[in-house]
This record gives structure tokens, sequence and C-alpha cells, in this order.
């Protein structure tokens, strides 16, 4: 079982059949380090799911790059508000290291519902799963320090630690590098 059919059928609970359907409209795509899965400016017209590999969501702003989010195995790549309303994204996706995702463009992720009769209530579930997370990630930053994040993180993904960028992490977790790398010794 791919990492794609684990999360649909673990987190959706999808029985087997429809779940079948589901990832018969995921094509693999293979990204090398450094190519870009979607660029800023640009329409989303697809959603990827990495099965391997680690992908960069980051902005630039005022001359720097803000990383939003890393994904790692077990994670979808997308701007939603792209993909959803039709407009300019807003994020860059970046394989940081040679990546393998099973990709659904627009097109097909539109027809699912054609196949799958349950399909607007998975897709509400989706999306409230993104939002839980977003959710989630801000109540982290307003409500912990630097140290209780960067703790949650290290206990959440601590291989990152060693595949990333302290630059990275640190700009994830909303602190400069100076401040990850005094937290990291600190806990050693």
């Amino acid at each position: 079982m791919t990492e794609l059919e684990k999360y649909i059928h673990g987190y959706f609970g999808v029985p087997a059949d429809d779940l079948a359907k589901i990832v018969t409209f995921f094509k693999p795509v293979s990204l090398k380090k450094g190519e870009f899965f979607l660029k800023a400016g640009q329409l989303s017209d697809r959603l990827g799911f990495v099965q391997s590999g680690i992908v960069r969501e980051y902005v630039e702003a005022n001359d720097k790059e803000v990383t939003k989010w890393i994904s790692t195995k077990g994670y979808f790549v997308v701007d939603l508000a792209s993909f959803v309303f039709h407009q300019p994204a807003r994020w860059n996706f970046q394989a940081f290291t040679d990546a393998e995702l099973f990709v659904i463009d627009q097109k097909n992720y539109q027809r699912i519902g054609q196949v799958v009769d349950r399909w607007p209530e998975l897709e509400k579930l989706f999306i409230a799963k993104c939002f839980t997370v977003l959710e989630e990630r801000v109540l982290t930053h307003l409500s912990m320090t630097a140290e209780e994040r960067y703790q949650q993180l290290f206990a959440f993904n601590k291989e990152l630690f060693n595949q990333v960028p302290l630059q990275y992490l640190a700009s994830m977790l909303g602190m400069t590098p100076e401040t990850l790398s005094r937290l990291r010794k600190k806990s050693l």
C-alpha cells in the first residue's frame, strides 16, 4: 500500500473499493532536487502528495525567503487558495531533495465525484483537515515559546534536523537561525 493509500484509508476510513477508484486519478511524478512543483504567481492546477523526499513551501518577502512548511512523506503539497479559487499561487513549492509525489490535476480532481458517491463528504473532510492543521500552526505560534515550538517539531520529526538546513527550520518555526542554534545547544 502506498503512503497515499495509507493516508486516505487511515484518515478518512475510505472502503477499499472507493480507495481503489480514488488512487487511479493520481499519477506518479518525480521531482529532482531544486525542481519546482509550483512557483508563486502561477495558477495551481494540481495537488500533490509526497510519497518520498522533502518539498519546501516558501514565499519570498522583503528580500528574504520565509518557509511556511516542509513537507515530508505523507503530506499534501498544494496552494489551496490557488487550486480551489483559481487565483495566482502565493507559495513556491520546491523539492529540497529528490522527491516522488502522487499528483492529481484539477480535471481529474473534479471527476472523482462522478465515481465515488461519498466524494463531497470526503472533500469537506480533506479541506477541514487542511484548516485544522493551519489552525494548529497559528495556535502554536501564538501560544508557545520559541523553545516549546522547537521541542515540539524535534519530537515530531527529528530527522528533519539532519536533512534540512537550520535556516529553513528556523523560518518555519518563526525564529532566527541564531535562536534555533542556541535552543539546539541548550537541549543537547
